[in-house]
């Protein structure tokens, strides 16, 4: 036959699309022609296609070759269709059977000598594979533990082109490795422990409150008054991910290529710290090419750690405030356009001025420490739900908190619990945490008693707060209220929320 086709998948972001492979062949001189929007890794394919069959003891075919890749109008990008062309070409020219090739997706990248090797993105297009009808796949065996993750789907792993060609003929591979499954997280795997921050009891209980509901987290302080210890320990007291939610962040960190060896499975949530230095590219996403995705998307149902706030650049930090609304971020360029799923918890922290230095010993003038402080803008400063100050503590201090510095193990049951209220009260609602119910929604079908708004009716009367800072004032008090088992927040459940809110909670 002069015809064969078979199917690999390109991605846009975390979208797959699938792609039809088909390959003409044609007589005169020889000569091999890619169509279909290729990308420069992939026009390169050609070369690289032609050695790893003559490598692997195949017979390349001789004419004119057309490869086509279809969809035509969708740009193609990266080294993953190797394997797939491969195929299509051998069966093409007869050399492989072609029904096996029918209905079945293939990816991986193709060596100079024939070797299959692992390619980013396996989980995400294996996904919208499967949501697209197809169940079977061809892929590098060092990828085949992050395909085998989604249900229902024939996952075949190969080393080799050779390998690929075995089983294109009905032979038998080598014998499967078993598949992966997650171990359970142990508590020495928990790292960090709350009960190492010692002499800070409001900073650790405004941890518990941000993991609880869900909420977005400042702290301000000198240095060493455990502010990123704090940040650091947030996750350890973060419900672990649900399934879906697992394989929402590893399809992310496939993407992205930082998915740990060995461990193809994302369960705990994520924790993402940025540099001071980090562009808005790095930290929203984007790049030349297809778009990759940023610390936020990488922080995607986790957390995003902000240090030295004051030191990034305000455009940068001011880009935080769409993902924060939306949970995503779309990235629109000529050719498509890109969504990034980027629902994470901020944990923002800064030093109080620029020499940093505790108490008496700060030098700076009051009008330079106002102006280090306000380069972080108000509108994203009203999207933090909890803001703490922290203080220099003493040994007195400290050796008197280690009785009542609860571990990270303790305080996730308490978080657990919290937030297995909160899921059952938004139950008949998309969402499953108190920070993400809209306003209106929270006003309406969840009303708290009149007398525990007057706090913030006199609040909103003085200026002090916006209708926004109601909102999240409101969200945290239903938080403080599943925290301590209550029905609906109180009085004083509200007035320490807006405490909380305000930063005059120390």
């Amino acid at each position: 036959m002069t015809l064969a086709r078979t199917h690999c998948i390109t991605l846009l972001g975390v979208q797959g699309h699938i792609v039809e492979v088909e390959v003409h062949l044609g007589g005169g001189d020889f000569g091999v022609t890619l169509v279909g929007l290729p990308d420069a890794a992939l026009r390169e394919a050609r070369d690289r296609i032609r050695a790893a069959v003559a490598n692997s003891g195949e017979e390349w075919p001789s004419g004119q070759i057309v490869i086509s890749l279809s969809p035509a109008s969708l740009p193609k990008a990266g080294s993953l269709f190797d394997l797939a062309i491969a195929g299509a070409v051998l069966s093409a020219s007869g050399g492989v059977p072609a029904d096996r090739l029918e209905g079945t997706v293939l990816i991986a990248e193709l060596g100079l000598d024939g070797r299959a090797r692992p390619v980013l993105g396996v989980l995400p297009a294996v996904v919208s594979a499967a949501e697209q009808g197809y169940r079977r796949f061809v892929v590098a065996r060092g990828n085949a533990a992050e395909a085998r993750l989604v249900p229902d789907v024939e996952v075949t792993a190969v080393d080799s082109l050779t390998d690929l060609c075995a089983w294109l003929r009905g032979e038998l591979l080598p014998e499967e490795p078993q598949e992966y499954a997650p171990r359970p997280r142990e508590p020495r795997d928990q790292g960090p422990d709350l009960a190492d921050v010692l002499g800070q009891p409001v900073a650790r209980r405004a941890v518990e409150i941000a993991a609880a509901g869900g909420h977005n987290l400042m702290m301000l302080g000198p240095p060493g008054t455990g502010k990123s210890l704090l940040a650091e320990r947030l996750p350890t007291v973060l419900p672990p991910l649900s399934p879906a939610e697992a394989l929402e962040a590893t399809a992310i960190h496939s993407v992205a290529g930082i998915l740990p060896p060995g461990s193809p499975l994302v369960t705990v949530p994520p924790f993402a710290a940025p540099h001071h230095t980090s562009s808005r590219a790095s930290i929203i996403g984007g790049g030349s090419g297809c778009p990759a995705p940023g610390w936020v998307s990488k922080a995607h149902r986790g957390v995003l750690f902000v240090d030295e706030a004051p030191q990034f650049g305000r455009g940068v930090l001011d880009s935080l405030r769409e993902p924060l609304e939306r949970g995503e971020v779309v990235l629109a360029r000529a050719s498509s356009t890109v969504t990034f799923p980027a629902r994470f918890q901020l944990v923002m922290a800064a030093n109080p001025c620029p020499c940093a230095k505790p108490g008496t010993l700060c030098t700076c003038p009051s009008g330079e420490r106002r102006r280090y402080l306000s380069r972080l803008s108000g509108p994203l400063l009203d999207r933090i739900d909890l803001k703490v100050e922290l203080q220099p503590v003493s040994r007195a201090e400290l050796l008197a908190d280690r009785a009542f510095a609860e571990s990270s193990e303790v305080v996730a049951a308490r978080v657990g619990k919290a937030r297995a209220r909160a899921a059952e009260r938004l139950a008949h609602t998309p969402w499953t945490t108190n920070a993400a119910v809209p306003g209106a929604r929270l006003r309406r079908e969840f009303p708290v008693e009149p007398a525990a708004l007057r706090v913030l009716g006199r609040a909103m009367d003085l200026g002090q707060i916006s209708a926004r800072g109601v909102d999240r004032a409101l969200r945290v008090a239903w938080t403080l209220a599943d925290l301590a088992g209550r029905e609906r927040p109180g009085e004083e459940d509200v007035a320490y929320a807006f405490a909380l809110w305000s930063g005059r909670a120390w």
